[in-house]
């Protein structure tokens, strides 16, 4: 018997999905880019304004459509930026996120030096300082409010692929086959950042603790789960260890192709996956993930910009039947870029809000 005192509505309603303990609806939600919002301005704040069930509290002209203030990450802002791992940035379109152009390990004579540059945990976050006094308010904000208490210790990339962002992809990839000396001490580097950071995290009870990183490409996981599991899992099962022992559930973002590790990752203590559908494929999920696991669905991205919105409706409905259980363990997540119109994310709206049964706003 879960308990969910002092949760508002929403946020009783998310965990009861992630417990499979029969929300009231499917939890959903529509993600925009600061990149979409430069493009299309009052028109999809006019699509926003329009759809207040997955947009509650919103008003108009709440949204600086140029951000002049500027970004939560450097790396949205256009030119280059450094990390606190030495990791060089490049950005080409401003509100969209920046690819690695320089990566410090390409050659791994560089490596004694590097090791005696390490960022501190405590002090030094991905770019710029924490504020851990910051982190304490907007968490027991978040907790006095009765909303879901959500703790992001790390940035997306965190650990596989910040491992190729300091070596270089195919020099990582050539580690791992190989069975290069070095890498285990490169792969304690990015623990002993990491495991504090998280430890810190758990300290404050989050309801959840959430990581985001991409282990699959297009059709496959980029190394073998053999692989996987010899290199990458050691490090997910001490970084979830803490919150899983804790009961307190882990969420997971990854692009790209992972069926074949999602029992590997249940195992870790991810309770909520976030997979992309195209990635994976619909039967995949039903096999791997269907009951096993709570989906944060993430739907087609690659589709969005080109179908017409009866072929988005069409698509959100296939998804929402295929991986629908009434006990819960299904949520949806439409993540929309420059490059969808507003019409379709009109679309994309409409059909979260009538098959998740989302309700009004108070």
């Amino acid at each position: 018997m879960h308990s969910y005192a002092g949760k508002d509505r929403a946020a009783a309603n998310y965990l009861k999905a992630v417990n499979f303990d029969y929300p009231e609806w499917v939890p959903c939600g529509v993600g925009l880019l600061p990149a979409t919002w430069i493009a299309h301005r009052e028109a999809l704040e006019e699509v926003v304004l329009a759809h207040p069930r997955l947009f509650p509290g919103y008003r108009k002209g709440q949204t600086d459509f140029d951000f002049k203030d500027g970004f939560w990450l450097p790396t949205y802002e256009l030119g280059r930026s450094t990390d606190c791992w030495g990791v060089v940035w490049d950005n080409i379109q401003r509100g969209c996120d920046s690819i690695v152009v320089e990566e410090p390990l390409r050659d791994w004579a560089a490596f004694p030096a590097w090791k005696t540059r390490q960022p501190d945990p405590m002090r030094d976050n991905w770019f710029g300082p924490w504020d851990w006094d910051a982190v304490a308010r907007n968490l027991e904000a978040a907790r006095t409010a009765g909303g879901l208490v959500w703790a992001t210790p790390l940035m997306h990339g965190h650990f596989f692929m910040n491992l190729y962002y300091l070596r270089g992809f195919e020099n990582l990839m050539e580690d791992m086959a190989t069975d290069e000396p070095r890498l285990p001490e490169l792969i304690g580097c990015l623990l002993a950042y990491n495991l504090p950071i998280i430890r810190r995290m758990l300290s404050y009870k989050p309801d959840v603790l959430c990581f985001g990183e991409d282990l699959g490409m297009q059709t496959s996981l980029p190394i073998s789960p053999a692989m996987w599991r010899r290199w990458v899992k050691p490090a997910y099962e001490a970084m979830c260890g803490g919150a899983r022992d804790a009961g307190i559930p882990v969420y997971l973002h990854s692009d790209g192709h992972i069926l074949e590790i999602i029992p590997d990752l249940i195992e870790t203590g991810v309770r909520i996956l976030n997979p992309q559908i195209r990635a994976n494929g619909l039967p995949g999920l039903q096999e791997m993930a269907v009951g096993k696991v709570c989906l944060d669905q993430d739907l087609d991205r690659q589709l969005f910009p080109f179908a017409t919105p009866a072929e988005i409706t069409a698509h959100i409905g296939e998804v929402f039947d295929g991986l629908y259980r009434p006990e819960g363990g299904l949520m949806l997540k439409a993540e929309c870029g420059p490059d969808v119109p507003p019409a379709s994310i009109d679309a994309i709206c409409t059909a979260l809000e009538t098959l998740c049964k989302v309700p009004e706003p108070v």
